[in-house]
């Protein structure tokens, strides 16, 4: 496949299995390869900001570095701040003074980049950008990760919003339909991957006002495993080329064990280097 300024960038989610997906990035921004359209959902979101700022190893010192120092995932947070993640020390602390966010640059290039997230009121996915507003641009960072169940919905220009990845796991198809005809994905999860656990019901007390959001949530795992059968699919036609872990992957999506976080990092930034080198 031949990579050209029409090709896609597509960033999976996962939570903390996204220090993946910033090895590959930093290894990108190394070997000065960026893209013109790039859509994230989720952690992929997170790291994607990090990549359209052009800013290298800013994503693995919050990930790993600075989780290591401030201990950023815990049920207290849950408790004081409606999310299992410390909001204010990763959306306002982070980026205005521990590792500082390079909005001018972000906002230089962030016409190419949407962040997915899923629409409570619809239960659709939507793919949101932001090219000049410091504020909305880390709400719809937020919304795009904030796991339903241990996240407080998050509202943007009056829509409930909550994690993309309800609805649109792998992104892939997006891209195609923007008229990105061969992609890149960098996906969180090894070849073959698919999850074994069954869809329930979601009870009508959850999320009660949002009857559509339920729908979503009841169906997420048949549909996450139908996107990595898509993607295998594409794969194997030569539309897209997929970088992911080789093997069966250690790190949880809430993962805190800095050495497994680190390992993980260390493939995605070897793999991220190997495909430069065939590709560019």
């Amino acid at each position: 496949m031949r990579i050209d300024r029409n090709t896609g960038l597509v960033l999976e989610g996962g939570g903390m299995r996204g220090v993946f997906t910033s090895g590959v990035l930093d290894a990108f921004m190394k070997n000065d390869l960026y893209f013109r359209y790039v859509v994230a959902v989720s952690a992929g979101a997170c790291n994607g900001m990090s990549y359209i700022s052009r800013q290298p190893r800013r994503a693995r010192i919050s990930n790993i570095d600075f989780l290591a120092k401030y201990d950023y995932i815990g049920l207290r947070y849950l408790v004081t701040q409606g999310c299992l993640f410390d909001r204010k020390l990763l959306y306002e602390r982070f980026p205005d003074e521990l590792i500082p966010f390079d909005y001018d640059e972000y906002f230089r290039h962030a016409d190419g980049f949407e962040m997915v997230a899923t629409n409570c009121r619809s239960g659709q996915a939507v793919y949101l950008k932001e090219l000049k507003d410091k504020v909305r641009v880390n709400e719809v960072v937020k919304a795009s990760s904030s796991l339903p169940f241990v996240s407080k919905i998050v509202n943007i220009d009056g829509e409930p919003y909550l994690d993309g990845g309800i609805t649109d796991s792998i992104p892939v198809m997006r891209a195609i339909e923007t008229g990105h005809k061969t992609n890149i994905v960098v996906s969180t999860r090894n070849h073959g991957f698919r999850k074994t656990a069954k869809d329930r019901k979601i009870p009508y007390f959850i999320y009660k006002n949002y009857p559509r959001l339920r729908v979503a949530l009841s169906r997420r795992i048949e549909a996450y495993n139908n996107q990595l059968k898509l993607i295998e699919d594409l794969e194997a036609q030569g539309n897209i080329v997929c970088i992911r872990p080789q093997k069966p992957v250690e790190v949880g999506r809430l993962e805190r064990d800095t050495g497994k976080l680190e390992r993980l990092y260390e493939e995605g930034f070897e793999l991220g280097n190997r495909f430069c080198e065939e590709y560019i």
